[in-house]
């Protein structure tokens, strides 16, 4: 696992691990135990790690995913995001490893009609969604057992604590509100069921284009709405908020999200969560071990 320590990589970490693989995994900066220290741009370390792996399956979730800085540094997105899983799929190949998964987002396209299926045409409108899209044409040209999932708005359990619910649960122990953009709709996404998923992608070796999110499409505000009321949040922990009132540099696809069937009709032991189940999910997780901190708010 080529980033074992963000939202994806440590789900997948946890969920190969449960399933009795060893686990080999790299993090570009807070590694947890176990975990080797990798920039995922330094191409010639990337190839040396995967060569010395010498695995079944390797997933590439690592990345630069922070949209705005993409848009500042286009050059430093364009060799983390293409040419270090570029690197990771080649080595794959010259290992003999059997199978190789990389990540996308639905910012590959431009939010005018989504929901998007896998066929549907594509036009981003960042540099992270250019650099994701470039990645997915490279890697699927090759001659390799290569599957590129695109999933979004990814949440639950993780190290970091990153992600959207987690900023939530901060923002309300310190007293904070948080704007949730009530115009951009998106698939939230549970970590727990995306790793879940595609281990069993992964013993199908399932390869091309393939949507991998959660079922129901809803606007962040609406989804930080229902996390408030699943963590028991006070409202006032989020604002909803019109995308351009944030002054993003990157722009983003408003009218977006994935459509999952194609992934639904292959996955014969994974459910992917609705919204509110996946809290559940999460808010149990947190209960028991809590990188986000107690779940209480002033």
């Amino acid at each position: 696992v080529i980033g074992g320590s963000g939202q994806v990589g440590s789900a997948l970490c946890r969920a190969a691990m449960a399933a009795g693989h060893e686990v080999v995994a790299t993090a570009f900066a807070n590694p947890s135990p176990g975990q080797s220290l990798l920039d995922i741009a330094d191409v010639a370390a990337v190839r040396t790690f995967v060569l010395d792996a010498r695995a079944d399956w390797v997933f590439c979730p690592g990345g630069m995913t922070n949209v705005e800085a993409c848009e500042e540094r286009p050059d430093e997105a364009r060799r983390v995001n293409v040419e270090g899983p570029l690197a990771a799929a080649q080595a794959s190949i010259e290992a003999g490893c059997g199978w190789f998964c990389a990540f996308s987002s639905e910012y590959v396209f431009d939010g005018a009609n989504g929901p998007y299926a896998e066929e549907n045409p594509t036009n981003p409108l960042s540099v992270y969604g250019q650099t994701k899209l470039e990645m997915e044409r490279s890697l699927l040209a090759l001659p390799f057992p290569i599957l590129a999932v695109r999933t979004t708005v990814v949440y639950g359990h993780e190290p970091q604590g990153k992600n959207f619910v987690c900023q939530l649960l901060r923002a309300a122990r310190e007293g904070r509100t948080l704007p949730a953009p009530a115009d951009q709709r998106s698939s939230p996404t549970y970590n727990e069921d995306l790793a879940s998923a595609l281990l069993e992608l992964a013993a199908r070796r399932a390869t091309g284009l393939l949507h991998v999110a959660g079922p129901e499409v809803l606007a962040r505000s609406d989804f930080a709405r229902l996390a408030c009321e699943v963590f028991g949040l006070p409202l006032k922990t989020f604002r909803p908020v019109a995308t351009a009132e944030l002054h993003q540099k990157a722009r983003r696809p408003l009218r977006a999200g994935l459509k999952v069937e194609r992934a639904l009709g292959m996955l014969e032991r994974t459910r992917l969560r609705p919204p509110r189940e996946g809290l559940s999910a999460m808010r149990a997780a947190l209960e028991r071990e809590s990188p986000c901190g107690p779940i209480k708010a002033r």
